[in-house]
């Protein structure tokens, strides 16, 4: 369990790194952009490249989030419950959510290769996609993941920092 629990928790940096570097690329651009508007020169592909970073963001940075435990958590009513019944909630969430992401994770792998085998480019850029679809069906994977490993702890809780 150890060994999951780190390779995890390796996988979710590496995709960390990951949506940093897509947070820089997209910041960059965005502030080059208004920057050119000034001379009346904006980049015209902008926002295709933005929508491609901006959805690479989201799916790499879920399993580091759940990891953390960093979510927004909505829980009025259930922190009234007893513990024995937040955990029970808590698993059956990890493997509702854990099912439903991966199955997300394998339609949009299943999707980038018809988008290769097809060859079908992007609208403006006209550049090939499909790695970006790849990329976030791993993130979702990552996510999927973490949560099943999250489902693990619950069933089997063992000492350890979740840093």
């Amino acid at each position: 369990m150890a060994f999951l629990n780190r390779l995890c928790r390796l996988i979710n940096r590496v995709f960390l790194i990951f949506g940093g570097l897509s947070v820089l690329a997209l910041t960059f651009l965005a502030t080059g952009n208004v920057l050119l508007r000034v001379f009346d020169m904006p980049f015209r592909w902008t926002y295709e490249i933005v929508s491609f970073l901006g959805a690479m963001i989201t799916a790499f940075s879920l399993g580091y989030t759940q990891r953390q435990k960093d979510h927004i958590i909505v829980d009025i009513v259930s922190s009234r419950y007893p513990e024995k019944v937040r955990n029970t909630l808590d698993v059956v969430n990890y493997i509702t959510v854990g099912i439903f992401f991966s199955i997300v994770s394998w339609h949009l792998f299943k999707w980038a290769l018809r988008l290769k085998d097809s060859g079908e480019l992007s609208e403006n850029l006209q550049i090939v996609y499909y790695p970006f679809v790849m990329a976030m069906a791993a993130g979702f994977a990552a996510y999927a993941l973490t949560l099943f490993v999250d489902f693990l702890n619950c069933l089997l809780p063992i000492k350890e920092d979740r840093a």
